[in-house]
C-alpha cells in the first residue's frame, strides 16, 4: 500500500498509475482503448459497467485480465436459464456437530464473495436471479435468511450481453440497468488489430502479468476521486444535459420530443459527475471541466433513456439523440 503525502501527489500518481495500467493490459489486448479506459473508469468511480459485443470480442478476457493488473480476486458466472439466486449468492445448508450432535446451519457462500464478478450473458437468466445481483450492486451486501453478508472491498459487477441472440433471454429491468456507471459498446477490431489478434492468440506465447495496484492503494484511489472538486458551472452542465432528456422539465429540445419516451433519473446526474471526476484524474487534471462531461455522457446515459417507438422506427438510437443534446 502506498503513502501519499498530500492529495495532489496522489492526484498526479493517479495518472501515472492510470496509464501503466492500460500499458498492461494493452499486453494482451489488442485494440479497445476506448473500452479498456472506460472500464477502469467504472472501478476507480467504485460502480459497475455492461459490456455489449458480439461474441469472440475478448469481453470475458478483457474482464478477467483486469482482475490480475490489480491483483483482486476474480469470479465468472455463467449466467443460464436455470441459474438460482442461491447459485450467486450461496446457501445455508443443515450440518451435526459431531462432538454433541447438534444441527447447525451453515452459511456457504457463492461465487458473488469475490472484487470483481464476470456476469456472463447476464440477460440469459430469469429476473429473479438478476434480482439477486441487486442489493450486491448497491448495498455491496447480500442477505441470506435474514442476515446479512458483507462482500470483500472493493467490488464491482462487470457483465456481458450478446446483442444478437434474442430467443430465450430476459431483458435486464431498468432499475438494474441503473445499477450500471457505463454501458460499453465492443466493437469489432480495425483489419491490423485483427491481424495483430490472430498472430498473438495461435502461438504458444504466454503473458505473464504485473501487478500495477493493490488492494488499499486502489481504495484509496476511489476515495480520491470523490474528493475532487467541481465547479457549480460544471455541475449545472450536467443536470441540464439530463434536464434536457426529460419533457417534464421544460427543456428538452423541440428536435428530440417525439424521440424519448422515458428520460434520464437523478442517477445519471450523478454519474456524469463521478465519471467526469475520474475522467479528469487519468488526464493529469485536479478538477474536471465540461469537456470531461462530454467524454463519459454517451456510456452513462445511453441506457438510461428509453426512445420512443417513432425513434425506433426511424432508426435512431439512444447515441444519436444523445449527440443531438451535446
Amino acid at each position: 500500500m502506498r503513502k501519499f503525502s498530500s492529495e495532489v501527489e496522489a492526484a498526479k500518481q493517479f495518472a501515472t498509475d492510470f496509464i501503466q495500467l492500460k500499458k498492461e493490459i494493452a499486453r494482451v489486448i489488442i485494440g479497445q482503448e476506448q473500452v479498456v479506459e472506460q472500464m477502469l473508469l467504472a472501478i476507480f468511480c467504485r460502480s459497475h459497467a455492461l459490456l455489449i459485443g458480439v461474441p469472440g470480442l475478448a469481453k470475458t478476457l478483457l474482464i478477467s485480465t483486469i482482475a490480475q493488473v490489480l491483483d483482486l480476486k476474480f469470479n465468472r458466472i455463467q449466467f443460464t436459464p436455470d441459474l438460482m439466486p442461491s447459485d450467486i449468492l450461496g446457501s445455508e445448508v443443515l450440518e451435526v456437530d459431531n462432538e454433541t450432535g447438534k444441527k447447525y446451519f451453515k452459511f456457504i457462500s457463492g461465487p458473488i464473495f469475490a472484487n470483481i464478478i464476470l456476469a456472463d450473458e447476464i440477460n440469459r437468466t430469469p429476473p429473479k436471479t438478476q434480482a439477486a445481483l441487486l442489493e450486491a450492486m448497491q448495498e455491496k451486501s447480500v442477505t441470506i435468511a435474514g442476515k446479512v453478508y458483507p462482500l470483500d472491498l472493493p467490488f464491482f459487477v462487470l457483465a456481458t450481453q450478446n446483442p444478437i441472440e434474442q430467443e430465450g433471454t430476459y431483458p435486464l429491468p431498468e432499475a438494474q440497468l441503473d445499477r450500471f456507471l457505463f454501458n460499453l459498446f465492443v466493437d469489432y477490431p480495425s483489419e491490423q488489430e485483427e491481424i495483430e489478434i490472430v498472430k498473438s492468440t495461435t502461438t504458444l506465447r504466454e503473458v505473464k502479468l504485473n501487478h500495477i495496484l493493490d488492494k488499499e492503494t486502489l481504495i484509496d484511489y476511489q476515495d480520491l476521486v470523490r474528493l475532487v472538486p467541481v465547479a457549480d458551472n460544471v455541475v449545472e452542465y450536467a443536470v441540464r444535459l439530463v434536464q434536457k432528456t426529460r419533457e417534464s422539465s421544460g427543456k428538452m429540445p423541440d428536435s428530440i420530443k417525439n424521440l424519448i419516451s422515458w428520460g434520464a433519473g437523478p442517477r445519471a446526474s450523478q454519474s456524469l459527475i463521478i465519471g467526469a471526476k475520474a475522467h479528469a484524474l487519468s488526464k493529469g487534471k485536479f478538477s474536471p471541466d465540461i469537456e470531461d462531461v462530454k467524454a463519459v455522457a454517451l456510456p452513462i446515459m445511453r441506457h438510461r433513456i428509453v426512445p420512443s417507438f417513432t425513434a425506433e422506427a426511424e432508426g435512431i438510437t439512444t447515441d444519436d439523440i444523445i449527440q443531438k443534446i451535446l
